[in-house]
């Protein structure tokens, strides 16, 4: 691989980078958030261990959701809770377009250190990663215990799982007055032949796998986060020595609540009158609120 051509527009915040490696039966896919992520997390006053867990999420999503093919196709993690403070977790994507909120208790995090630990956080969770295929309307799921010392190792446990895909994945989330930062690498093994081709023999131990996942490994966490490194540079620092590299700039990303009065109109009108009523204030109006993006909206009834 030559190095990036830095006459070229170079890969930082708020886009996807697909990537892969034909020599290693390889793909990857990488991204680092700035602004779509401070709009994400500005919705609510969330406690700073909240933004980071919820960070970490909306990062895996966009490295899962880049890995969908065709329009209108969507990406959802849900993350709910048995005995912890956070009660659910959603985020997804579709189309570029990313959203996520957190729901907890903020009397039992009080109780919480400054740094709790996973188990701490959700308890004995699980989690549950859905593909919503728009062209044929079909739904897979796969669900597993939300175990580890992290999301992405949960992520991980589902590909290795569910997937049967030996994936590995970085991730790293920076926080500050300034504006929070939050990026990873996805890279994953599909053997024999290109991206797209059916999977056989998928084996953990395989010798191209291992030779690109334990350069995957070394990727630093200060890398992820250098907004002065672009991702074309991060995947040339770890894989310069292959003979082929075939990166390409995915689509810009957004933070996209899909939330409109329209929407709640219909959602409403599926319910009998009696019901509608019940939930109508004084005036008629009927208050939804969108978790999302924390707007409230008044509906007729």
């Amino acid at each position: 691989m030559t190095s990036p051509d830095n006459s070229q527009p170079q890969t930082g915040f708020d886009q996807l980078l697909s990537f892969t490696i034909p020599d290693r039966d390889c793909r990857g896919r990488a991204v680092r958030l700035g602004p779509v992520l401070d709009t994400i997390l500005g919705a609510h006053d969330y406690p700073p261990a909240i933004k980071l867990v919820l960070s970490e999420a909306i990062v895996l999503a966009a490295l899962m959701g880049g890995l969908l093919k065709e329009a209108g196709d969507q990406l959802t993690i849900q993350a709910q809770s048995q005995g912890g403070v956070i009660g659910l977790l959603v985020c997804d994507y579709r189309d570029g377009e990313l959203r996520g909120y957190v729901q907890h208790d903020p009397a039992e995090f009080d109780r919480l250190g400054s740094d709790p630990t996973l188990p701490e956080l959700f308890g004995e969770g699980h989690l549950a990663i859905t593909f919503d295929i728009a062209k044929t309307g079909q739904r897979y799921q796969g669900v597993v215990p939300l175990e580890g010392e992290s999301l992405t190792e949960a992520v991980q446990a589902y590909f290795a799982q569910s997937e049967q895909v030996p994936t590995l994945i970085r991730t790293a989330i920076k926080s500050g007055a300034a504006g929070n930062i939050a990026g990873g690498m996805l890279v994953q093994h599909l053997p024999e032949g290109e991206e797209g081709r059916e999977r056989l023999h998928t084996r953990l131990d395989h010798p191209e796998w291992e030779h690109v996942s334990i350069l995957a490994e070394s990727l630093q966490r200060d890398e992820i986060i250098d907004p002065d490194l672009s991702l074309e540079t991060l995947i040339w620092r770890l894989y310069h020595d292959e003979r082929e590299i075939r990166v390409e700039q995915g689509v810009g990303l957004s933070r996209g609540c899909r939330c409109t009065t329209l929407h709640f109109e219909e959602v409403l009108s599926r319910f009998p009158k009696e019901d509608r009523r019940e939930m109508a204030n004084e005036d008629g109006i009927i208050l939804v609120d969108c978790e999302f993006c924390s707007k409230q909206f008044a509906i007729q009834d």
